[in-house]
């Protein structure tokens, strides 16, 4: 029997989880949809309203010190309907880290230095 999996979510530790929710939700438009409180942690599921696929911000009480992010080389990556217009807002926020003109793509960079890629429409 073959497993079949489906993408649930994928997670990304924060430090400060109020900024991160405010970035999120004006950098891409995603929105909270469910969100889990323990007594060392809150974990909030933010989603595009249209795919049950949800990123999933862990904020730990205890956390002060950045996280170690590799050499930046993991990411996420987001499809826009108009390119152009996302581009021109992100360069405006000053959040645009790279941009490859070759391929059509740029990427973004989170409050906590996590790398998100953003794609044209198909």
């Amino acid at each position: 029997m073959a497993l079949r999996a489906k993408f649930c979510h994928v997670n990304f530790n924060v430090l400060d989880l109020e900024r991160s929710l405010a970035f999120y939700e004006e950098a891409l438009g995603l929105h909270e949809v469910r969100r889990k409180e323990g007594r060392d942690f809150i974990l909030v599921y933010m989603g595009d309203g249209t795919t049950d696929f949800t990123l999933e911000l862990t904020w730990m009480r205890e956390r002060k010190e950045p996280y170690d992010l590799g050499e930046e080389e993991f990411h996420l990556a987001f499809r826009v309907e108009d390119y152009d217009k996302a581009l021109a807002f992100h360069r405006e926020k000053g959040w645009v880290c790279f941009e490859n003109e070759a391929m059509g793509i740029y990427f973004i960079k989170d409050p906590d230095g996590y790398w998100l890629e953003v794609l044209p429409p198909r």
